[in-house]
């Protein structure tokens, strides 16, 4: 038996003691680190922006696309990485996308151990799979087009799985995700998505996305005005509750995980 095997078994122990599984917790999928952490409760909770606990993920908005992920054991991320948009400390691990320059920098600080590029500069798919201390990062390939032209394989989702909870930053998505996409992306509790509705996937394409990813909670990102936000609240409001934080930081578990799917709107700094 693999380990994802091995996983799949200790998730089902729990979940037959218990006598069900949460309805949005799925026992084959978020595979890496889930036996290593307590079985999720699953209850309404509040976004609270203080002090992180032990088994909490601490996740701030930056700005466009760029958050910063701090794991409990104090890995640092930031996500979609570039010249513009930066977190005021040097992450650890820096993701990126190429579809514009406001997703990638060729000139990250030295002083960050680990770059991870969404695409493969010599071509084909780029593979990503790392681990540091807590958190356990790796990329699902995706398509980009350039005007007319498609670059296959030329973009990455990245997942981040800390403290049990997994975490998905769509990037610069441009097409509908398939059945080996969704396969890929495993079980998703927090799917950072971009909104805009245009450069990205138009609006109904994204809750098609977001659907089919069947996430408790989206935050989320790359939208140009309160308008272009407001208008996508507007459209999944339909199906999901929607939430505004005062504050850009939120402190994330899977044990504070909503009942009812929800989308979180984090000011950016």
């Amino acid at each position: 038996m693999g380990w994802k095997g091995l996983v799949a078994t200790v998730w089902s122990l729990f979940a037959l003691a218990a006598g069900t599984f949460p309805a949005h917790a799925e026992p084959e999928k978020c595979p890496r680190m889930v036996a290593q952490s307590p079985m999720p409760k699953l209850w309404r909770a509040a976004f609270r922006p203080v002090a992180a606990e032990a088994a909490e993920v601490r996740l701030t908005f930056i700005g466009h696309s760029t958050f910063l992920i701090e794991s409990p054991k104090g890995v640092t991320i930031a996500t979609d990485y570039n010249d513009y948009v930066r977190p005021r400390t040097v992450p650890m691990v820096a993701t990126m996308n190429r579809a514009h320059d406001t997703h990638y920098t060729n000139n990250p600080d030295p002083g960050i151990a680990h770059v991870l590029r969404g695409w493969n500069p010599d071509g084909g798919q780029a593979q990503h799979e790392v681990t540091l201390d807590d958190v356990w990062i790796r990329n699902v390939p995706t398509n980009i087009r350039y005007g007319s032209t498609t670059l296959y394989d030329g973009n990455s989702m990245f997942v981040f799985e800390v403290a049990g909870l997994c975490i998905a930053h769509l990037g610069h998505l441009h097409h509908l995700l398939t059945a080996d996409h969704l396969e890929a992306l495993g079980r998703i509790d927090v799917v950072l998505a971009p909104v805009d509705g245009s450069y990205t996937l138009d609006i109904e394409g994204m809750v098609e996305t977001l659907k089919a990813i069947n996430a408790p909670l989206i935050i989320p990102m790359h939208y140009f005005s309160e308008w272009g936000l407001d208008r996508f609240l507007s459209r999944l409001g339909r199906d999901y509750e929607i939430t505004r934080s005062a504050s850009a930081t939120v402190l994330l578990s899977r044990e504070k995980l909503p009942g009812k799917p929800t989308v979180l709107v984090l000011p950016g700094r």
